[in-house]
């Protein structure tokens, strides 16, 4: 059984491009998770900041 080149070829761009989509995806869900993470410690800050400000007004008042 003769496979003509073409087909090789065209078999081995579907593997390659679904390894790339793969890897792409995952790369960009590190991503996300890593900037969710980061947006989270800024809103912590925030909040934490917020409370301390909460407990001087308190203990000046």
């Amino acid at each position: 059984m003769d496979i003509p080149i073409w087909v090789l070829l065209l078999v081995g761009g579907i593997i390659i491009s679904a390894f790339m989509a793969v890897k792409t995806g995952r790369d960009e869900r590190k991503q996300e998770h890593e900037l969710i993470e980061r947006e989270g410690e800024v809103y912590i800050q925030r909040l934490e900041k917020e409370r301390e400000e909460r407990m001087e007004k308190r203990s000046f008042g």
